[in-house]
Formats: C-alpha cells, sequence, structure tokens
C-alpha cells in the first residue's frame, strides 16, 4: 500500500544570496521522507519558492526546521523586493498528493503554526482551507499592507494572529500557513517596460476585477459601504502586474484551480489584450512544479493534432505555446509535478 504523500511549497524573503536558501533547504535533504523537487530564487522579487512532498510527518518536520533556519538568516528589516511579502518566511501552504485528505493538510498547518509560533514567538495567520473566518480567507488579504504595515495592524487588534503574540517582529514579520489545492503560480511577460499595462491586463483578467471609479477618479461606493468592482474575465485566478526585470512587464498569477481556468486561457487572453495596445506576449514562466494535468490540458490546444499525440507530445506543444521556453530549455521532467516524484525515486 502507498503512503500519503503531500506537498509543501514554503516562499523564503530572501532570493539573491544562494548560500543561504542552501542552509535553509539543507533540513529538507536531511530528512527521510521528503523529496526536494525545486528551488525558484527570483532576484528581483528577492523570493524563493520551494518545493518538497513526501509523508505527512517527515514535510511537517523539515519544514519547521527550514523555518527556525530561515528566520535566523533573513532580517526583515533590510528586505526589499518586488514581491508582495510579510515574514521572512511568508507562507507555507500545505497540499494533499496521494492518499492525503484536506483534513489532513489542514491538520498539519495548525501543528505547523502551533511549533513555529511557540518555538520562534513569531505571529502566524491560517489562510485558504485553514482559515477560522471569511478575513482571512484570501492570502492577498492577510498580506495587504505588507511587512512595512503589520506593526499597526497587530496593534489594532482586528489583526491577532491565529498562533503566536500579537507583537511585531521587525526582523521575522509574520507567517501564513494553510491548506489548499494545487496552486499554479504563473508569469507572462510582455515587451515593454510600462508596469501600467501589466496592472491593466491584470485588472481585467483576475477574479475580483476592478474598482469602479467616477469621472473624476474617485472610487464608487456601494450601498453595503464597499467600493464597486467590475468584476474580471476569469473564476479562480489571482493576478497582478510586476516587473520582471527593468525592461520587461510581467502579468503575474496564481491559478487557483487549473480545472476551472487553465494555462492555455489565460495565456491567450492575456495575448489579445496585449495585441489591443500593439503590445506582445514575450514568454512565459512557472514558478515551481505545475500538475501534469494542466499541460495536458494546454497541449491539447496547442496541438495540431492531440488525437494522435502521447503524454510528451502534448507537453511538448504545451511548452511551446505557452512560450515556457523562451529562458531557455524548459526541463518538463523535473518542473511537472507527477514526472518529478517519479524521477526522484529512479
Amino acid at each position: 500500500m502507498n503512503r500519503a504523500l503531500i506537498e509543501c511549497v514554503p516562499n523564503f524573503s530572501e532570493g539573491r544570496d544562494p548560500s543561504i536558501i542552501e542552509m535553509i533547504t539543507k533540513p529538507i535533504l536531511d530528512t527521510e521522507g521528503v523529496e526536494l523537487l525545486d528551488i525558484d530564487m527570483g532576484y528581483d522579487f528577492n523570493r524563493t519558492v520551494v518545493t518538497m512532498v513526501g509523508q505527512p510527518e517527515s514535510v511537517l518536520s523539515a519544514v519547521i526546521e527550514c523555518t527556525i533556519v530561515a528566520t535566523e538568516l533573513i532580517d526583515m528589516s533590510q528586505h526589499s523586493g518586488e514581491h508582495a511579502r510579510m515574514g521572512a518566511v511568508d507562507v507555507v501552504p500545505f497540499i494533499p498528493l496521494r492518499g492525503a485528505s484536506m483534513p489532513d493538510c489542514i491538520s498539519l498547518s495548525e501543528r505547523y503554526a502551533e511549533a513555529v509560533s511557540t518555538i520562534l514567538n513569531l505571529p502566524v495567520y491560517l489562510y485558504a482551507e485553514s482559515s477560522r473566518s471569511d478575513q482571512r480567507v484570501r492570502l492577498p488579504d492577510i498580506r495587504k499592507g505588507e511587512y512595512e504595515g503589520f506593526q499597526s495592524k497587530l496593534e489594532s487588534g482586528d489583526w491577532e494572529p491565529d498562533y503566536g503574540p500579537a507583537t511585531f517582529s521587525p526582523k521575522m514579520g509574520v507567517t501564513a500557513t494553510g491548506a489548499r489545492q494545487i496552486l499554479i503560480a504563473y508569469n507572462v511577460n510582455l515587451d515593454t517596460d510600462d508596469k501600467s499595462i501589466a496592472n491593466t491586463i491584470a485588472s481585467a483578467i483576475r477574479t475580483s476585477g476592478s474598482l469602479i471609479r467616477d469621472d473624476s477618479g474617485a472610487k464608487i461606493i456601494g450601498d453595503n459601504g464597499k467600493p464597486l468592482r467590475k468584476p474580471g474575465v476569469f473564476k479562480s485566478l489571482q493576478a497582478a502586474g510586476w516587473m520582471y526585470d527593468e525592461n520587461t512587464a510581467q502579468v503575474s498569477m496564481n491559478l487557483l484551480n487549473h480545472n476551472v481556468t487553465g494555462l492555455y486561457d489565460v495565456t491567450e487572453k492575456i495575448r489579445d489584450e496585449a495585441k489591443k495596445i500593439g503590445r506582445n506576449v514575450t514568454a512565459s514562466e512557472l514558478v515551481g512544479l505545475v500538475p501534469l494535468e494542466a499541460m495536458l490540458s494546454a497541449g491539447l490546444k496547442y496541438h495540431n493534432n492531440p488525437d494522435d499525440a502521447d503524454d510528451i507530445d502534448l507537453v511538448n506543444a504545451a511548452v511551446s505555446g505557452l512560450m515556457l521556453d523562451k529562458f531557455g530549455a524548459f526541463d518538463s521532467r523535473s518542473n511537472i509535478i507527477e514526472w518529478a516524484i517519479k524521477g526522484a525515486h529512479e
């Protein structure tokens, strides 16, 4: 009988010093029953996304040790980067894979939060399926104001952490953890250095859409006292405009359910929106790993003869159509979850 398998994808607020990331991820390599599948460092974001899979108890033990090391080595008071962030260990999601349930991962997130808050005096928030209030389901709602705003948030009384003290640690910041389904972090680059173009496209496609404003540019407030919004095109999609580098704007996305909104759909919509204003999509990238099913789904749309194509053919068609190979060779064996797990055991 196969043992239960979960995925954990901790995000660390360090993307420029490989030696620090090497020390942070060492506990994963040293823990039996866990495989380190991917380390994705982003220099401009100054952030690293780590992907591990393994037996639930082993993963929990490893990520607690990673957190202890990261909070020793990262000083948030000296941190800057393009990506929104609130702590040295910014977010730690647990994802059920084989033989594991969502309640299993909720329990793991709660045990993680209890352990690191006790050991480190670290404020920890529960989000996604682990959330205990509607206000904390969405990570962007918790992260609003980012690191710089958390001292006042903690002092306000409305943002008392689920675990740990309601006091701000300038060095560590705060952390969020929770259980969720597989999320695809996916970015699409544009041939412009104008971040506002990426922001405009992001607001048009994301689920939350954009604020409705009057002729003077002021937000229009609804009867419930909240600003009115124009919904975006897609469901289960978070998106924002970022800068990939000083010359390249990027639509940065989280596909929360690739069966509802897939890679092909968002890529082609961004391509269409860019063309309307004389711009083009130049490349795309995955942050972390992607489920095979998501790549096959895109491949079916991009392949010229999908009925006669095998999985490898469909994945290759997806890589080409999504332009995942524009930054260099895309290694499907290490970037697709199922194939990476298989390779780790060969």
